[in-house]
């Protein structure tokens, strides 16, 4: 668990220093929509997404063979790419559309994860569901979001 418990850590810590945005005039005068849950929910739910990613993609790589383990590894590290990366283009470039694109990429890319977790460990891959779907609604959301602030 080390190696994916640093990359969920460095992913948190990167999307965490651009999301400190989140107090700038630029995003309190966005126009947000009914479903936008309160500030306080979002570090608590990534706080608690981000264990889940590094234990469920633990116990899947510990199980998985090494071919399919190599694969994991680099979907994982793509999906935390983009993970990180919608913070930077959504907070700090103030682009809304490409973060649609980023965030539809990254909820892409949290289902397959889910896949090749199910395929290491049924209950891991089960217990990854959260981040898929959390990934899907922020896709949602940022979308919404973009289609006020047109």
């Amino acid at each position: 668990m080390p190696w994916t418990a640093a990359a969920s850590a460095a992913t948190a810590a990167l999307g965490s220093v651009a999301s400190r945005d989140t107090s700038s005039i630029w995003y309190r005068r966005l126009r947000k929509p009914v479903i936008q849950p309160p500030a306080v929910v979002f570090p608590v739910v990534w706080t608690l997404l981000y264990s889940d990613i590094a234990v469920t993609s633990a116990v899947a790589l510990d199980r998985l063979e090494d071919d399919e383990a190599r694969a994991y590894r680099r979907a994982l590290a793509a999906n935390l790419i983009l993970n990180a990366s919608w913070s930077w283009v959504f907070f700090k470039a103030h682009r809304l559309f490409p973060a649609i694109l980023v965030a539809g990429g990254l909820s892409a890319s949290s289902w397959d994860l889910v896949r090749r977790t199910l395929r290491g460990d049924e209950r891991a891959g089960w217990a990854l569901l959260p981040y898929a779907g959390w990934c899907s609604f922020a896709t949602l959301l940022t979308t919404a979001i973009w289609w006020r602030n047109r």
